[in-house]
């Protein structure tokens, strides 16, 4: 029986909004700002010291800054006797989280790398959305996006992720053995939903697992 669901999503698919209507069909909690704040909290740093780092590599300026602030005044302004938050951490205090929010159950986990940190359980069913470019910029115009601001975001959001997986996970991002089923959301939010519930039940009546892939590209080291 699964008990978490994961969704991974190229940006601008609407993912966040599938996952809160699967949430709301399914009775189960929709972790993602919640989620954010969770590991915020855990951290004892503000939700946009997190929200900087989430699926996003840290740069090697940024990695030299934040080694130069270790232990300085400044790195105790955020956060009195932590190390200064990045991606580093994010990772550390995020795969935390996750698991607890595994072991509650009955929830759905957009992105940060879910995944990847949830790739052993048995009872996580995670699911891969993406779209058509033209369809992700009509989705992020009716967001208030500009054109030219959703087609910028389009070309760098997902790179960040990339990049993210790589250096986090060491595998190529989506690694597409790791999702029970991939859909284009240009199908529209509801049948996205039926769809994605319809297959879990399938998968619940004949248990496939799905395992992390060994082949050079999409290794993903064991914990």
């Amino acid at each position: 029986m699964y008990r978490i669901i994961t969704i991974e999503r190229e940006y601008g698919c609407g993912a966040g909004e599938i996952a809160r209507q699967l949430a709301q069909r399914l009775g189960w909690e929709l972790w993602d700002h919640a989620l954010t704040e969770e590991i915020a909290k855990l951290a004892n740093v503000e939700c946009a010291a997190v929200e900087r780092c989430e699926e996003r590599a840290d740069s090697t300026f940024r990695r030299l800054v934040n080694t130069f602030l270790r232990g300085s005044y400044e790195s105790h302004m955020s956060a009195a006797g932590s190390e200064p938050f990045n991606t580093d951490r994010f990772v550390d205090v995020g795969q935390t989280v996750m698991e607890k929010v595994a072991r509650t159950g009955n929830g759905v986990i957009v992105g940060r790398g879910a995944p990847y940190f949830l790739r052993e359980r048995a009872d996580v069913f995670h699911v891969f959305l993406y779209a058509p470019f033209p369809e992700k910029v009509r989705r992020l115009r009716l967001l208030g996006k500009s054109q030219e601001e959703a087609e910028h975001l389009l070309e760098n959001v997902d790179r960040e992720r990339i990049e993210f997986v790589k250096r986090y996970f060491d595998a190529d991002w989506p690694t597409r053995s790791l999702y029970h089923m991939m859909v284009n959301t240009a199908i529209g939010n509801q049948n996205v939903i039926s769809i994605i519930l319809t297959t879990m039940g399938i998968f619940e009546k004949a248990p496939i697992r799905v395992q992390p892939p060994t082949h050079s590209g999409e290794h993903l080291p064991a914990k």
